[in-house]
């Protein structure tokens, strides 16, 4: 479980320094139409975590990995990653990016969508849902996909 514990909070760490990194390109503000089409290159590192996790786990298991102890493996990260969420967020929000959902409603509005809709969307509560859904699915669908792709030997 201490390697689950240790990538999770990798993963957690890694959010708020893309973010910050988002920020610095612009795109939390002065770029912020491309926000939704960059942010999603965040996919890269995040699965690479996830494949660090399932190689450290194969050398800890002596080479051997089978597709249920690399499912279990991931689920376990995505838990962490899961509870570590709204901490996360709560950083990002209040120092890295303390404008985005401001910036994000007015940039919406003067794309034609009403305030009342991108008020309902890009709202602190919003995102601490979007980000716990969003972290139980995509750990969940990634754990799957590389357990598949990563397991050593069929036990199962």
């Amino acid at each position: 479980m201490k390697i689950e514990i240790k990538w999770g909070v990798v993963f957690s760490i890694m959010m708020p320094v893309w973010l910050a990194l988002e920020r610095l390109l612009g795109l939390h503000d002065q770029h912020i139409g491309w926000q939704p089409y960059l942010t999603n290159l965040v996919a890269i590192p995040a699965i690479w975590i996830y494949v660090l996790l399932l190689r450290e786990k194969r050398r800890q298991l002596g080479g051997t990995l089978t597709f249920k102890q690399a499912l279990l493996c991931g689920l376990l990260m995505t838990v962490v990653v899961t509870l570590l969420v709204l901490p996360s967020q709560w950083l990002t929000f209040k120092f890295i990016t303390p404008h985005y959902l401001e910036n994000a409603i007015k940039y919406s509005v003067a794309q034609g969508q009403t305030l009342a809709d991108a008020q309902a969307f890009f709202n602190l509560q919003n995102y601490h849902r979007i980000g716990v859904v969003g972290a139980l699915l995509m750990g969940a669908v990634t754990s799957l996909i590389l357990a598949a792709i990563m397991r050593t030997k069929r036990k199962d």
